[in-house]
């Protein structure tokens, strides 16, 4: 059974940092992608960024690109979002995807975690 855990959300002020943690168990070698997607109050699940676990290639959607950094420990099984200067417009559920590979379409994604809630205001 696939489980895919995030952790580490929370209320931080405007220019703060957070880093979000997905620990992922039950996947078989070919599910390579890890990804985050967020979806804000009123608004579409939009994709953030997501790694191949194999090759540590990252991709990161144009409005978090020198902001967000995933990175992956494969023998914890678990990826990791460092969010720096976040604005309030970051302000969304956070949800960890895995899937073959990197997609930035949610509709390709076979599995989900619950969500984290990020919320960025003073």
């Amino acid at each position: 059974q696939v489980q895919l855990v995030e952790s580490g959300g929370g209320l931080v002020q405007p220019g703060g940092s957070l880093r979000l943690s997905c620990a992922a168990s039950g996947l078989t070698s070919d599910y390579d992608a890890i990804g985050w997607f967020r979806q804000a109050p009123g608004k579409e699940r939009e994709g953030v960024s997501c790694i191949s676990r194999s090759e540590g290639t990252t991709y990161y959607v144009d409005s978090v690109k020198g902001r967000f950094t995933m990175s992956r420990d494969n023998a914890e099984n678990t990826v990791y979002l460092q969010m720096n200067s976040l604005k309030p417009e970051d302000t969304a559920v956070y949800y960890c995807v895995a899937d073959v590979w990197c997609s930035w379409s949610k509709e390709e994604y076979d599995y989900w975690g619950q969500g984290t809630q990020v919320t960025v205001s003073s």
